[in-house]
């Protein structure tokens, strides 16, 4: 049961690093969360899988660390992406 909680700290971490980057137009509100929910939950899983406990430090610590090392790189790619698809498109069709 505790591993609804990775999810909400991974979706925390995720509205966070969501509302801090630029370019938020390009890319919808719910990836950045769902990214950091997976993560979280991908991370908890594997540690409990591993054997480790949840009266150790590792999976709670995994819920915060691991949502933030993924969530922004792949935001920051999303975005790059996106832009750079966008600037493509206007041109292709004559566009501003």
């Amino acid at each position: 049961m505790q591993i609804l909680i990775a999810f909400i700290v991974g979706a925390v971490v995720g509205i966070g690093i969501h509302f801090q980057l630029h370019q938020r137009l390009t890319r919808g509100v719910a990836l950045a969360p769902m990214i950091g929910a997976v993560s979280a939950g991908a991370a908890w899983t594997l540690l409990t899988w591993l054997g480790v406990g949840i009266d150790t430090p590792w999976p709670w610590l995994a819920a915060l660390i691991v949502p933030a090392v993924v969530t922004y790189p792949a935001i920051l790619i999303t975005s790059r992406v996106r832009v750079a698809h966008d600037a493509r498109e206007k041109a292709r069709l004559g566009i501003g």
